[in-house]
């Protein structure tokens, strides 16, 4: 990846969380179940064993959305939804995290002292979004992962 395109995608990134940040900033008071905000303490939600979910990554690393199964906390499969995530898949499959990875992201986001560090969950505590900018001076350093279609699977 050039420079030019490396700049342009963080720009592109910081646009896009600027824009569902504003938009998710401009809804309503009542949150619903599967998104109630909080940016407060850990998530008391315990990873099983086995489970799939869809991950929409929009990070440096990481962009697109993807179809990730998860056996004792370890990605066995993950599955890009349009080329370009099938070859991100498939080119750094060590990328695509766990909710549990996820979950010690932000919390070592918060730790540490990130300008933004924001996750909202579902009813049943565990997250279906998470934000992060760790220096809000900085570009390339945003991170947004939306959670969905969390399917507990037998082990």
């Amino acid at each position: 990846m050039t420079a030019g395109r490396s700049r342009a995608r963080g720009v592109a990134t910081a646009a896009l969380l600027g824009a569902l940040l504003s938009t998710t900033a401009g809804c309503g008071s009542s949150p619903s179940a599967e998104s109630a905000e909080t940016d407060g303490p850990k998530s008391t939600w315990e990873e099983p064993a086995s489970y799939s979910y869809t991950l929409t990554s929009s990070t440096q690393v990481l962009a697109g959305t993807f179809r990730v199964a998860v056996r004792d906390g370890k990605v066995t499969e993950a599955v890009g939804a349009d080329e370009d995530s099938r070859r991100q898949a498939h080119d750094l499959p060590g990328e695509v995290p766990t909710i549990g990875t996820l979950l010690q992201t932000l919390d070592r986001a918060r730790s540490e002292g990130a300008d933004t560090a924001e996750a909202g969950y579902a009813a049943d505590g565990r997250p279906v979004r998470i934000s992060l900018d760790w220096d809000k001076n900085s570009i390339d350093d945003e991170a947004l992962y939306t959670i969905s279609s969390f399917e507990p699977t037998p082990g």
